[in-house]
């Protein structure tokens, strides 16, 4: 890839903005916009702390039955890089108050017409 589309400012811009409005929702229990930021389709993946779930549906199940207690979490050295116009890798560690282990988020992002949605994401926990 040519170097000079990695982190094209409009498009981080963009980038940043649809993770932000995804913690928001996360930490809010925004089932709606949670689900509307994810790519509706089959190939989507999202791998958890206790879940590994295939395609959209699963994710959404999952999103509709989980707990809206203990979401409030802090992020810490978050990197968010584009490539190109429409690929974008979010990569963020947090910590929740209910729990010493570090949290670890990484989300592949893609613009499609309708915006910018996440097709892989994976969350897991470390001793921290």
């Amino acid at each position: 890839m040519d170097q000079s589309q990695i982190n094209l400012p409009d498009v981080l811009a963009e980038a940043k903005a649809a993770f932000a409005k995804y913690e928001q929702a996360l930490v809010t229990n925004d089932v709606a916009t949670l689900d509307a930021l994810f790519w509706v389709s089959p190939h989507t993946i999202r791998y958890g702390i206790t879940e590994c779930l295939h395609g959209y549906d699963e994710i959404a199940a999952f999103r509709a039955a989980r707990s809206p207690k203990n979401l409030a979490r802090d992020l810490a050295n978050t990197v968010i890089t584009t490539f190109g116009r429409d690929l974008a890798t979010a990569s963020t560690e947090f910590r929740r108050a209910t729990t010493p282990k570090l949290g670890r988020q990484q989300q592949t992002w893609v613009k499609f017409p309708e915006g910018w949605r996440v097709v892989a994401a994976h969350v897991s926990f470390m001793e921290g």
